[in-house]
């Protein structure tokens, strides 16, 4: 099962402004850990880049979901947004971001991004990047401390134009390294902090091994 994650202090540090601790208390943000939430990341996506900008199926699904980690938020019950985080040798990507139309103009991208930036944090990157579409770089540079890439061009592809930024990641005081606990290693990931279902496996054999010795 996965659990919402905690406040991203480390990423609200990447925001331009933070949202309210109100915006934070109404909504629940998890990452993907089941095929029910990846339908409804899926969902999102339809209604956003399917229905409203149109994008074929084949373009929207390109291959790189399974290969993802996936953030999800709710408010309440339903799911209203998401994003999708892919891993290269020195940047993370940040990608999908959407909102459902009816929830737009509660903050739900900043807090979004926000724990976006504290996972990255936490996994030891210092930059993230992004592929925006350019008509929308306006907002991102309202929302973000992040810049154009320097003597990039602009591309299109799926009948919009995008730009390509950096987005600066603040330094975490405990990232995860190869010497940090083995068990914090295989937690699920973006769920370091909670004991996982493999320190209970754990637990059972050292009983079994009392039992033995008993």
């Amino acid at each position: 099962m996965s659990y919402p994650l905690s406040y991203p202090a480390i990423g609200c540090k990447a925001l331009r402004r933070a949202p309210s601790p109100d915006s934070f208390r109404a909504l629940r943000v998890r990452p993907v850990q089941s095929l029910d939430d990846l339908q409804r990341v899926f969902a999102i996506r339809a209604a956003v880049f399917m229905a409203e900008q149109r994008c074929p199926y084949d373009e929207e699904y390109d291959g790189n979901d399974l290969a993802a980690l996936h953030l999800i938020a709710f408010m309440g019950r339903e799911p209203v947004g998401t994003l999708r985080l892919r891993w290269f040798a020195e940047f993370g990507k940040i990608e999908r971001v959407c909102i459902l139309p009816s929830m737009r103009g509660r903050h739900i991208e900043r807090i979004l991004l926000a724990h976006a930036i504290e996972i990255a944090s936490r996994k030891g990157y210092r930059l993230m990047i992004g592929q925006i579409q350019a008509r929308l770089w306006p907002l991102w540079s309202r929302v973000l401390h992040c810049e154009l890439q320097d003597g990039r061009e602009s591309f299109s592809f799926s009948d919009f134009e995008y730009l390509e930024i950096d987005i600066p990641v603040p330094r975490h005081p405990n990232p995860i390294t190869s010497g940090s606990d083995p068990f914090i290693l295989i937690r699920p990931e973006g769920d370091w902090d909670r004991q996982g279902i493999l320190e209970e496996s754990a637990q059972r054999s050292t009983d079994r091994d009392c039992e033995e010795a008993a």
